[in-house]
């Protein structure tokens, strides 16, 4: 048996002591220096912590999380402020220069919005600057992949530019960690402990590939394993192989020995999507794009969307469906309701008014990340011209009924639960005004 007491912990506006007897609360009393209800004296050993008042709360769950993908955005090259391909394309090339490259190594960047740059990236302005390297850079919002014309090469690509989207795209990264599986893990511990540190004790892990195998490979590097609890989700690739195994949601993960690491890794919810992104200009919208008047991608369409949200639920799996612009949540929406299943609409950017009422009548959470709405404010005032009333809109949500829960989408942002509060309910990250400030959460 383990125990903790905390004394003079401030809940709400008293202060008082908590107990917790194997990582569970036990008891909540004034003072339970002598003991507590059920316990004839408190448990030994114990350990003490004098709060002397501070705030005490509850753990925090990041709903939507790439922990794989934000561990080893944490260090790698930074392409997040650059304001054209040309400007993105020298930060690469100086941090090459600064740092070195081994002939043959993968050059990985993160964070390039493009959604509004003036001219679109393209394998030549990478070569121009760095011939014969392989470099890869992943765009902020995780769907678009911008390479090198020797990345082309060594990956084998669709589009000599350079340019891939969506599964390709999602599918290179995977391919492209550019550090050994090791290393990689070590990472990802360290960002769970950093996650940690901001008060998040829980994680939904929607990292593509074989994420069962992944953490109980992790879970053996140190006792306990990740500093939070983790559901691991499955994409639909993986869909069968995860039924055969008999892997229902809330399971443990097999293969993990330590009991400690056991109690926090869980198998999580089927992963579905339904379109791509709104930085990526492949959300699946009523209105058309500018310029080209695309629509966007429809990934999924509803009869096979259908059919996966019945097989994920017949074998026991919860489920969470991608869907960003209003025809994709729209989408989204009408599968639920075919199949009678309930579960989570990731994202849900653009939502028509009459589909904001079928979240809570269908009994479908709307999973959002508030930093979105910040970061992409501008790309959406461009993009989605005249019907950014319905973007991000997550008091509508609210006032319609709708269960919300939050999270960062890291690495699209950063893990930090305080930040996507802040700006849900502020709805602005710099000195202009707030962005529709009808949609802040309070």
């Amino acid at each position: 048996m383990s125990a903790l007491l905390l004394r003079r912990a401030r809940l709400g506006r008293t202060v008082r002591d908590v107990l917790l007897v194997d990582g569970r609360v036990h008891a909540v009393a004034d003072d339970l220096s002598a003991g507590a209800p059920g316990l004839p004296a408190l448990p030994r050993p114990l350990e003490v912590v004098d709060l002397a008042g501070a705030v005490l709360l509850p753990g925090l769950t990041d709903a939507h999380v790439h922990l794989e993908q934000w561990a080893a955005a944490r260090r790698r090259i930074d392409v997040s402020g650059a304001g054209s391909a040309a400007e993105a394309a020298a930060l690469v090339a100086a941090a090459v220069r600064a740092g070195g490259a081994q002939p043959g190594a993968v050059v990985v960047g993160h964070g390039f919005r493009d959604a509004l740059w003036a001219t679109p990236p393209d394998a030549a302005l990478l070569d121009d600057l760095l011939p014969g390297v392989v470099v890869v850079l992943v765009s902020a919002d995780l769907h678009t992949a911008w390479c090198s014309s020797a990345a082309v090469r060594r990956f084998g690509l669709s589009d000599p530019a350079g340019v891939v989207v969506e599964q390709e795209a999602m599918e290179l990264m995977a391919r492209a960690a550019a550090v050994e599986q090791g290393v990689l893990d070590g990472w990802v511990l360290a960002a769970t402990d950093a996650a940690a540190a901001r008060g998040v004790t829980a994680v939904v892990d929607f990292e593509y590939g074989d994420l069962v195998a992944a953490w109980a490979r992790r879970a053996a590097l140190r006792p306990g394993g990740p500093a939070l609890r983790v559901r691991t989700a499955v994409w639909a690739d993986r869909l069968e192989v995860t039924v055969a195994a008999g892997l229902r949601s809330g399971d443990p993960l097999p293969g993990v020995a330590d009991p400690v690491a056991a109690e926090r890794l869980r198998m999580g919810p089927l992963k579905l999507f339904v379109d791509g992104s709104l930085g990526t200009r492949t959300a699946w919208c009523s209105a058309p794009y500018p310029g080209d008047g695309d629509h966007g991608v429809l990934r999924t369409p509803l009869p096979e969307l259908e059919r996966l949200l019945r097989r994920g639920a017949a074998a026991g799996l919860d489920l969470a469906v991608h869907a960003i612009g209003d025809r994709a949540t729209a989408i989204a929406l009408d599968a639920f309701a075919a199949t009678g299943c309930t579960g989570r609409v990731e994202h849900a950017q653009q939502v028509h008014e009459e589909d904001l009422a079928r979240f809570a009548e269908l009994g479908v959470v709307a999973s959002v990340q508030p930093r979105h709405a910040l970061d992409d404010r501008d790309i959406a005032d461009q993009h989605w011209a005249g019907v950014t009333g319905r973007a991000f809109p997550y008091r509508a949500l609210v006032d319609a009924g709708a269960q919300v829960v939050l999270g960062s989408d890291a690495p699209v942002a950063a893990l930090d639960p305080w930040d996507g509060i802040a700006s849900a309910v502020h709805r602005s990250l710099d000195d202009r005004s707030p962005w529709h400030p009808e949609q802040h959460l309070d």
